[in-house]
């Protein structure tokens, strides 16, 4: 009987050994304080803690190598795998980064958090930016006009959404705009000058960054400064060139001209960039039977599209005002009101419904109903996020709208950085996006929620978002092929332009993309004001690795400001040593995976080679001929403008360090609306 007993604590014991002996070997590092570590253990952590360090300084090869190391001395080591992973995707190895994702999740570690990423990632590989246009939108939010009996807003017409993600809205009956956040919060509240609004109907924001309000029962248009301060009226009742009768919606081409639709002139006004008279058009002209009733306008190129009230069709004229053609079939809307461009399409709200329209084809597709319940949906305007934000005036309501998948497949989360230095205060910076890799902008405190081993931090606060920033840090690539000898002046041109619309703000770096790229300039764009092609030292050359031109550019930018891009000056020609050392599939995915946007300034009108277009469409960036009419001013604002879901944010930890040496968790979630994210990362204290 003794024998019996001692053998069943034997094999009590022995199933505890077994157990501690496994949940060790799939802790990895984070073995018991109570234990003391094997050789290879403290190996391992050391190498494991200074690939972290480097990890947080955007070092992602030495940390590659630190990381390899350490799981040198644990090869099964799931914690490590993950930090290796995580390191071969920020260095554009997406499909290294999997293999090592995938082998910590097959190990049980990671959970569906890690098998999230894993499908996230693939799913962006496979399909990159090709997300179907045409999906049926859902409501994934709302806000309200009324609440609780309390007055919000009243008689919501025409939005303009901003690049920090929150949003302008013309309040019809209340006779005001609102600035209005992601999470429904009233920013601003503006009633115009000392005598108000007259029913504003819509808002648009003009090249310089000014607000244009229309005012239809004012017979005017109120121009107000980028904060919605008042600053002078444009227009006045009559039917002369400059007036007005009623005016309800606004567009602006490339070249500053204004164009309203003048509901009771039957026609629409054009006015110049400073608020002057040009001309009026939308009269009887030939097999044109004149506008009845004009509402929504857009303005795409050289097109002027116009909606008809009383016709139900759409009209396209040429910037001069002369018809063109009907882009769809009369009475094919009932009511329609604003008309916007997303996606190379028109954008048109009709009573109930939301459609768009191909401006080749004119062919429909509606994107969303609000149903048989009282409605007028008067705009529908893409925002910053890819959202659609709908105003409904008789519904006193605004809606959100996202594209299904989107809902379904809610936010990628990424702690990008974390800063201890000052420890026990925790700096964390995160990045937000949805699947697809579009950021998420205008999130606020109310967003987020961080825990440390699942528990809630102390004295969170949200420290800043990078989409508020107005500068950037951009790095000029000069193709010196040989092709780029007769282009001397181009080139020159391109960068006096752009280092002229940094106005002295941001780090500008010029490279030379040679035989080898080098590095020709940093420091302040106001240093090449007066640059010459004379003073590069980069010799051209006859073959030119366009890849590691790109790469070093990368590699300086990824502790640059949040706003950073990468401007191309070339002719858009690739030889077969442009793209030798580095895939485009790798190049690109550096580059999105690291926030840095590509563009091209081509020096000849030629197409460009499909190698930059590819890169081009899969970071954010665009195309742009050097001599283009209205300029490379503008280009830096449009970079500064891109979308931006980068967050700081500030808590107090309650763990213990070990003197430094421990590993500390810290998690984060993120809700918008009905989608939410989440992310878990570490960090090390300083050492003691």
């Amino acid at each position: 009987m003794k024998k019996q007993i001692i053998s069943f604590f034997t094999l009590i014991l022995l199933a505890f050994c077994l157990y501690a002996q496994q949940t060790t070997a799939n802790a990895g590092l984070y073995v018991s304080e109570d234990r003391i570590r094997t050789g290879e253990e403290g190996f391992a952590a050391e190498e494991f803690r200074r690939g972290v360090q480097a990890f947080y300084k955007g070092a992602y090869n030495d940390s590659i190598v630190q990381f390899e190391k350490a799981l040198a001395y644990m090869p099964d080591d799931n914690l490590i795998l993950e930090w290796l992973g995580k390191a071969y995707y920020k260095a554009g190895m997406e499909g290294t980064a999997l293999s090592y994702w995938q082998t910590a999740l097959d190990n049980g570690y990671g959970g569906l958090l890690l098998e999230n990423k894993i499908e996230v990632v693939k799913e962006r590989r496979v399909t990159g930016d090709s997300v179907d246009k045409l999906m049926r939108l859902s409501e994934s939010g709302s806000f309200e006009g009324t609440v609780n009996g309390n007055m919000i807003f009243s008689g919501p017409v025409s939005v303009l959404p901003n690049y920090d993600g929150s949003f302008w809205v013309t309040a019809y009956t209340s006779n005001e705009i609102l600035r209005i956040s992601q999470n429904g919060k009233v920013l601003d509240r503006v009633t115009g000058p000392l005598i108000g609004f007259d029913r504003p109907m819509d808002i648009i924001r003009l090249l310089d960054g000014k607000l244009l309000v229309s005012e239809s029962a004012g017979d005017r248009l109120a121009l107000l400064n980028e904060n919605g301060k008042f600053i002078k009226y444009i227009g006045s009742k009559g039917r002369g060139v400059g007036n007005l009768v009623g005016p309800q919606y606004i567009a602006q081409d490339s070249f500053g001209r204004i164009y309203v639709t003048d509901f009771g002139n039957r026609r629409v006004d054009v006015f110049d960039a400073e608020g002057n008279g040009l001309f009026y058009f939308g009269g009887k002209s030939g097999g044109f039977k004149g506008l009845k009733a004009p509402t929504g306008i857009a303005v795409v190129g050289d097109s002027v599209f116009v909606a008809d009230e009383n016709s139900g069709c759409i009209y396209e004229f040429d910037r001069s005002g002369n018809f063109i053609r009907e882009l769809v079939e009369q009475k094919t809307f009932k009511k329609p009101e604003s008309l916007k461009l997303w996606q190379g399409e028109l954008i048109v709200c009709d009573k109930n419904k939301i459609v768009s329209v191909d401006i080749s084809t004119g062919s429909v597709f509606e994107y969303a109903s609000t149903g048989n319940a009282p409605s007028r949906v008067t705009t529908a305007v893409p925002d910053i996020n890819n959202n659609v934000i709908v105003a409904d005036m008789t519904a006193d309501e605004i809606y959100i709208m996202s594209k299904v998948q989107e809902l379904v497949g809610g936010l990628f989360v990424q702690i990008e950085q974390v800063d201890a230095s000052k420890f026990p205060e925790v700096y964390v910076e995160l990045k937000v996006e949805n699947r697809h890799r579009q950021p998420v902008a205008g999130l606020e405190l109310e967003n987020f929620y961080f825990t440390e081993n699942k528990r809630a931090v102390s004295n969170l606060q949200f420290m800043g978002s990078a989409a508020n920033n107005t500068y950037a840090d951009i790095t000029l690539i000069i193709d010196r092929s040989t092709i780029m000898k007769g282009y001397s002046a181009e080139v020159e041109t391109a960068v006096k332009e752009i280092a002229a619309s940094m106005n002295g703000r941001g780090t500008l770096r010029i490279i030379c993309a040679g035989g080898m790229p080098v590095t020709e300039y940093t420091g302040s764009s106001d240093g090449v004001s007066n640059f010459t092609i004379g003073s590069l030292k980069t010799a051209y050359a006859s073959e030119v690795p366009v890849d590691l031109a790109i790469r070093l550019a990368a590699n300086d930018l990824i502790n640059a400001a949040k706003k950073r891009a990468i401007i191309m000056i070339s002719d858009g020609t690739v030889s077969s040593a442009s793209f030798e050392k580095y895939t485009l599939s790798e190049l690109t995915a550096y580059l999105a995976n690291n926030a840095i946007d590509f563009s091209l300034i081509q020096v000849s009108q030629k197409a460009p080679d499909a190698e930059y277009d590819y890169i081009i469409n899969n970071s954010s960036g665009e195309s742009y001929y050097v001599f283009r009419p209205e300029g490379l001013g503008s280009i830096v604002n449009d970079i500064i403008a891109l979308p931006q879901g980068t967050y700081q944010l500030r808590y107090v930890s309650a763990l213990q360090t070990n003197f430094g040496e421990k590993y500390l968790p810290v998690e984060a979630e993120v809700y918008l609306m009905n989608r939410s994210g989440r992310d878990e990362s570490g960090y090390f204290a300083p050492l003691e």
